[in-house]
Formats: structure tokens, C-alpha cells, sequence
């Protein structure tokens, strides 16, 4: 069977997750779920080490502003950890070349990153921190079922993947006015840093000295 549909799903929850799409499928090819999960995925050191980082991930991912900083730093790890992630599934198969294998990985997990970290800007331009929480949840919640479900079901769980793709540019578009008061906030917040660090300055509303 082609491993196609795996990248391409393993691809879009690591732009999402990608220390969950590691944990996962590490776990499913330790215990025998699945005969595709490369060796180097199943290794005790590897699921140590992502299981302490998917647990750092659940927590910054539910503080407003904190979860854009994080989003910040994993724009490079996690469409990265998605094309290697592609690559050795490919090479354990071998119905795909590793380096193609690779590319869709990789940049389905850039485009799926780009929409998370858009979605999450939008989020944060309001002043309560419920939405970041439900919204985290949900997404860590739909990578645990889709990477599972693309187990046994690899082409329904890519046509899921696929369609949850389409839909986040549409919401990232649709919020996109949303995503430019976050990035006019934050340089007014970086403006009024760099004042107040300045001598004599007085902040707005404090009385003259």
C-alpha cells in the first residue's frame, strides 16, 4: 500500500503538534499497531524526550500570547520534524522516494503551521483567555484522532486532513483583519517598551514630574 496518505496526514497534524505525531506514532509502532512506523520512532529516548515536549506544548499552547511566541520558535521545527517524520515513513515503506516524500511532508506541515499560528494571533486579539484554551484542545484532540484514524483508514484520514487544510486558509483569510490588529498591538506594546525606556518619559495619563 502506498504511504502516501500518511505523509501527507503525519505532515499536516506536525504543523499542528508535531511532538504529538511523534509520540503517536512512535507508540503505535512500539506496541504493535503498525508495521510502518520506522524503528528510529520507536527508540525509549526519543518517546522520553518528545513526551516531555509535548507536555511543554500543552500548556504554552493554551496562554494567550505565550502560544504566539511558541508558535514563533516552531515555525522551523515543525515543518522540519514533518519532513523527516515524511521521509523515514517512505524509506520504511519504500512505495515512495524519501525526498519526495519529504517535500510534501514538509510543506503540508508549513502551510498547516501557518494557519495555526494566523488562527491563534486572531484568537488572542480578544481580551479573554477561554478561546485559546478550547481551541488548543480541540486541535490536539483532532492530530490525536486523525494521526489514529490515518493508522487503519490512511486515505479517508489524508481526505479529512486535507479538507481541515482548506478550511483553516479560508478561516485564516476570513480573520485576517483580526491577525493585523494583533500585529499593530504588539508594535504599539514594543513602541511604548522602547519609550519608557528612555529618560523623562511619562506614561500616558501619569501626572507630569
Amino acid at each position: 500500500m502506498s504511504v502516501l496518505p500518511l505523509v501527507f496526514t503525519s505532515g499536516w497534524a506536525s504543523g499542528i503538534n508535531a511532538y504529538a505525531v511523534v509520540l503517536l506514532l512512535g507508540i503505535f509502532g512500539a506496541t504493535g499497531v503498525s508495521d510502518e512506523v520506522p524503528a528510529s520512532l520507536q527508540r525509549t529516548d526519543v518517546l522520553v524526550v518528545v513526551a516531555v515536549l509535548f507536555l511543554c506544548e500543552v500548556v504554552a499552547d493554551k496562554v494567550p500570547y505565550v502560544d504566539t511566541v511558541w508558535d514563533a520558535v516552531h515555525t522551523v521545527i515543525r515543518p522540519l520534524t514533518g519532513a523527516v517524520v515524511a521521509a523515514l515513513l517512505a524509506g520504511e515503506s519504500g512505495s515512495l522516494p524519501e525526498v519526495a516524500a519529504g517535500a510534501i511532508g514538509g510543506s503540508t506541515a508549513l502551510v498547516s503551521h501557518l494557519v495555526k499560528a494566523g488562527t491563534r494571533m486572531a484568537v488572542n486579539t480578544s481580551p479573554e483567555p477561554f478561546s485559546n484554551i478550547a481551541l488548543s484542545a480541540a486541535e490536539d484532540l483532532g492530530v490525536a484522532g486523525i494521526v489514529t484514524f490515518a493508522i487503519f483508514h490512511p486515505w479517508i484520514a489524508a481526505g479529512l486532513a486535507g479538507t481541515l487544510l482548506v478550511i483553516g486558509l479560508v478561516v485564516v483569510i476570513f480573520l485576517a483583519s483580526r491577525i493585523r490588529r494583533f500585529w499593530r498591538r504588539r508594535a504599539q506594546r514594543r513602541e511604548e517598551k522602547r519609550r519608557a525606556q528612555q529618560p523623562g518619559y511619562a506614561a500616558p495619563g501619569a501626572p507630569p514630574t
